[in-house]
């Protein structure tokens, strides 16, 4: 069990930005000659690539605090309706900021932390990046890597939420 200083610890050391799936990602397309701005502030929700050229944004989330329920997921045990709504939270954001997005003519891209990893055996990075160029090129206005699955998480009943 974690005592509450180390969990401080823990959640201190977690950057917004400059992630390893984040730095992954910029330096796979930098290799294929994309050039992108790095979260500038002048988009909403801050956006962690932004490609002037081909009109395009690109978010690249952690599964767990953005609510991806992906196999990597784990629901916190302890504190659990504070991390419900926290997550729901995100997830509100996130839904609002791309839709921002998108009504101001901006082409969106997710790409979940787990589209970066993989096992000893299989690395989805290099079909994520494919994708992800091929999508850049393109006239698509979304893309998630990969698809959002449906919670697999039942929410506490005291939250209210879905």
């Amino acid at each position: 069990m974690i005592t509450p200083t180390q969990r401080s610890a823990n959640m201190a050391a977690i950057h917004s930005r400059d992630t390893k799936p984040e730095l992954a990602v910029r330096k796979a397309l930098f290799a294929l000659g994309f050039r992108y701005r790095v979260a500038p502030k002048a988009l909403k929700g801050r956006p962690d690539l932004v490609f002037a050229k081909y009109k395009a944004v690109v978010f690249i989330h952690g599964c767990f605090w953005h609510g991806h329920w992906c196999p990597a997921y784990r629901q916190p045990k302890s504190n659990g309706y504070f991390w419900a709504q926290k997550i729901y939270r995100n997830r509100t954001r996130d839904h609002d900021d791309v839709v921002r997005l998108l009504e101001l003519g901006w082409r969106v891209a997710i790409v979940w932390e787990c589209a970066t990893k993989g096992s000893k055996k299989s690395n989805p990075l290099p079909t994520t990046i494919t994708t992800l160029a091929a999508w850049l090129t393109s006239t698509e206005a979304e893309l998630e890597l990969p698809p959002l699955r449906p919670p697999t998480v039942v929410w506490p009943s005291a939250t209210g939420l879905p």
